[in-house]
């Protein structure tokens, strides 16, 4: 085995195992017990900790290339972030976790639009016939009929918000791919930062009392789902071509699916199932490049091997960053994975 296939074999692993872990934050939220607000909250706070703990142990406040407009940027994106989170987990609610995930996982499309309506970035008419086949696949799976138009009940609702949080997502993406010359680790952090006093005015302490046990989960989704899942991510994302990291961003949908499914008895009826592989498929059509080098290109920046970054961006998703060497642009999420 050569070296480069060890490097890759390994980046697989790391973003497999990334991608497994995304697609079980559901059921800790929901097992949380905790209100939207109220798991958003507690997220940002262990995962500021479990970020900041190990940007500091890797050294990288030293040098962290921050300027006063790329803080700003990472800033406005933590905004979208954290609010896209809260419809996210509402939308788990009143709909389920697999209906919910793969709603959310149209965020390339809404990144390609509204770089093409915000600034400019080209938009071919093959791209958009794969996102309207994407949006076809999208009425499939949200399984909305007219009688939930005619009812305006909760699961119509679950469906927006899903929808919301992924538009959410990829103005956060926009945003963020703007910033060069500072670690991925360091943006996030700066995200979760500012979701704490963001979102103070809305957490309720007061039912967190009697918690108990279920802090746990709430701490996971801090320290495995936000820490440890951003880790691994941006560890990979330098070892990886764009062509397998488009791929393997669909284990999280998948394992959020299965797990639904395991923990809770919910899964999409057959109609609805038709419309995931025209998702996949569009998905992958939009967001691959027609070839794909040696050193990557990511969903949302070129990069090489060494880690810098080119000025002009692609299209959607996040960026990755050389493993071990200098900063490139890049965003957490989150998300190629378009993680939560």
């Amino acid at each position: 085995m050569t070296s480069a296939t060890a490097v890759e074999n390994k980046g697989t692993a790391q973003l497999t195992a990334a991608m497994m872990l995304s697609g079980t934050l559901g059921v800790f939220v929901v097992e949380s017990g905790a209100s939207p607000f109220n798991v958003v909250f507690f997220r940002v706070l262990f995962g500021a900790l479990a970020l900041g703990g190990y940007a500091l142990a890797r050294g990288y406040f030293r040098g962290h290339g921050f300027t006063p407009r790329t803080l700003g940027l990472a800033a406005l994106g933590g905004v979208f972030i954290v609010f896209n989170w809260v419809l996210l987990f509402q939308s788990y609610e009143n709909t389920s976790i697999s209906v919910a995930t793969v709603v959310y996982h149209t965020q390339p499309f809404y990144v390609v639009l509204l770089g093409a309506l915000l600034f400019r970035e080209r938009l071919t008419a093959a791209k958009v016939g794969w996102i309207v086949l994407a949006f076809a696949g999208l009425i499939l799976v949200s399984g909305v009929s007219p009688a939930d138009f005619a009812n305006g009940g909760t699961y119509l609702t679950g469906v927006g918000q899903a929808l919301l949080a992924a538009l959410l997502y990829g103005l956060s993406t926009l945003v963020t791919k703007r910033i060069t010359g500072v670690r991925p680790h360091l943006i996030a952090l700066v995200q979760v930062l500012v979701g704490i006093p963001l979102l103070l005015p809305f957490a309720d302490f007061g039912a967190m009392r009697g918690t108990g046990a279920d802090w746990g989960w709430l701490v996971g989704l801090g320290v495995v789902h936000t820490g440890l899942m951003y880790v691994l991510m941006y560890a990979a994302y330098a070892k990886l071509p764009t062509a397998k990291i488009a791929v393997l961003a669909f284990t999280y949908p998948a394992v959020a699916m299965v797990m639904d499914w395991a923990v809770y008895g919910h899964h999409i009826g057959l109609v609805q199932a038709l419309g995931v592989p025209l998702i996949v498929t569009a998905s992958l059509k939009v967001t691959l490049p027609r070839t794909a080098g040696a050193g990557g290109i990511s969903l949302a920046g070129r990069i090489t091997r060494a880690g810098r970054t080119p000025r002009t961006p692609v299209a959607a998703h996040a960026p990755r960053t050389a493993a071990h060497e200098p900063e490139a642009a890049s965003r957490p999420a989150t998300p190629v994975a378009s993680e939560a």
